[in-house]
């Protein structure tokens, strides 16, 4: 009785004059006076003679003006709860602005015709508790209270009472605050008001802070996901009250209470692996629909990379998932995209920036198998036109092979071992390179180019062609001293006296 008594009352600060009027004439009493006297003196009559058929009447009324609305109420002050009226009527605050009737905030409610909210795939609403309902302004103050009312019954408390932790404090059944803006066209998604605060039964509760921003000149973002109220509810019949301080600057936004099942992203991932897997043929025939020739087109494509590590961690893909509205092959890992939309509400592709809502995405069956089947040192893979496929090595080792492919052999210089006519190689050369002015090479064992520096210039065959060979030959050593020898060369040089 205590409940319908509150909701009575509740109902009663939003009556019309005609409203009040009837009510008063039903029940014998005056109905003569300014709106503020009807209010109060309705008021009392509720408090004082709580009959059946006195709640019945300001039922109906109510409901002939607010057909659709469900005990929301809009209050400037609503921890206030009048006892005696008796008294207020005399009181001083008696004679406040426009805002204050006896005392009294004065109420509105208007219901938010036609509104509706987003699913969510991390919410499965079980049963509406209040519909969306438009918040009012009750002044001009920029800082607003607006105050709901609403009952659980048995069997919805024992759902919640009895359902398990997701973790601890945390129910799977919950009942949560929703907020959004008040339109009818479309679908709306969770917008909180500024400088919202939300209590419960005198207590606040959390409502999720904003994320900082490491971009220069960006604003921290706010995830407007709904609130978890549950923790702050009598889980019994008795009456619970809601109130919300919002920020009225301009837009108009609606509330609505929801019990709801929770889901975490293990369970998501488990239904996606049930429900949307995309089979390697079907991939397969995506691929070749991307590379068929086009005759009009001035380029061919004849192949298509893509990469086997995600872009949001950085990592190998464990489950490849894509959005089948996108237009791209590249596919991230679906268990990091859940648990990362768990915590971050964003459900944005992570290749292309567009909308992922979870009802489109799927489990890439073909590159599935391509991951099972390639070590994982392998990054990249390309795509053909025959839907087959190929890895793409690592580049750093495509560049090391052709490095070491294209190095040059040089030739070894053995300056101590003579020939069996006991000239050196390298005085048959130098003496040539003297006489004829072009260098020659002459092949030793192993086609080495063998100096003999034991050869005075005297010995030089031809004479004065002798120590311009010499001189050419110190050049040479010198050179091969100071200069490092290439690479993938084996220089040996030993001097003999």
């Amino acid at each position: 009785m205590a409940a319908e008594l509150v909701e009575a009352m509740n109902m009663v600060k939003n009556f019309r004059v005609s409203d009040l009027q009837t009510l008063l004439a039903s029940m014998g009493r005056s109905k003569s006076g300014l709106k503020q006297d009807l209010v109060g003196r309705a008021l009392r009559l509720v408090q004082t003679e709580c009959s059946p058929e006195l709640l019945k009447n300001v039922r109906q009324l109510y409901e002939s003006r607010f057909p659709k609305a469900s005990g929301w109420l809009a209050a400037r002050r609503p921890e206030v709860v009048p006892v005696a009226y008796s008294s207020l009527s005399s009181s001083p605050t008696g004679t406040q602005g426009a805002d204050y009737l006896n005392g009294i905030p004065k109420l509105s409610s208007t219901p938010a015709a036609e509104v509706k909210l987003v699913s969510l795939p991390f919410y499965q609403t079980l049963e509406t508790l209040l519909p969306p309902t438009e918040l009012i302004a009750q002044n001009s103050e920029k800082l607003q209270d607006s105050q709901c009312v609403f009952e659980l019954t048995q069997s919805q408390a024992d759902q919640v009472r009895n359902s398990t932790e997701l973790r601890p404090g945390m129910k799977a059944i919950q009942v949560v605050l929703r907020i959004c803006y008040t339109d009818s066209i479309g679908v709306q998604e969770d917008q909180y008001p500024p400088n919202i605060a939300v209590k419960v039964n005198q207590s606040y509760c959390h409502v999720p802070g904003y994320y900082p921003s490491n971009k220069p000149g960006v604003e921290p973002r706010r995830p407007c996901r709904p609130v978890n109220i549950t923790p702050w509810l009598q889980l019994s019949t008795a009456t619970n009250r809601v109130t919300v301080t919002w920020g009225k600057f301009g837009k108009r936004y609606s509330v609505a209470v929801y019990l709801v099942r929770v889901f975490t992203s293990a369970e998501l991932f488990s239904q996606l692996k049930h429900c949307s897997v995309e089979s390697a043929e079907r991939c397969r025939e995506r691929i070749q629909d991307k590379l068929r020739f086009d005759p009009e087109s001035e380029i061919a494509t004849t192949g298509l990379r893509v990469s086997l590590i995600c872009p949001l961690v950085k990592m190998r893909i464990g489950v490849p998932c894509r959005v089948l509205t996108c237009a791209h092959l590249q596919c991230f890992d679906a268990i990091f995209f859940l648990q990362m939309n768990e915590k971050k509400p964003t459900w944005t592709c992570p290749v292309c920036d567009k909308q992922a809502p979870f009802e489109l995405l799927t489990i890439d069956g073909l590159a599935s198998e391509i991951l099972k089947e390639t070590h994982e040192d392998i990054e990249e893979i390309e795509y053909l036109t025959d839907g087959s496929w190929r890895p793409i090595r690592d580049e750093k080792e495509r560049d090391g092979e052709r490095e070491r492919s294209n190095t040059p052999d040089y030739p070894v210089l053995d300056i101590c071992v003579p020939e069996a006519n006991g000239h050196s190689p390298a005085h048959s050369s130098t003496s040539q390179t003297g006489k004829s002015g072009a260098g020659s090479t002459a092949g030793g064992a192993g086609g080495g180019v063998v100096v003999d520096l034991t050869l005075d210039s005297e010995e030089e065959e031809g004479g004065g062609g002798g120590g311009e060979g010499l001189e050419e030959t110190a050049t040479t050593l010198r050179t091969a001293r100071t200069a490092p020898p290439p690479r993938g060369a084996d220089m040996t040089m030993t001097r003999t006296w």
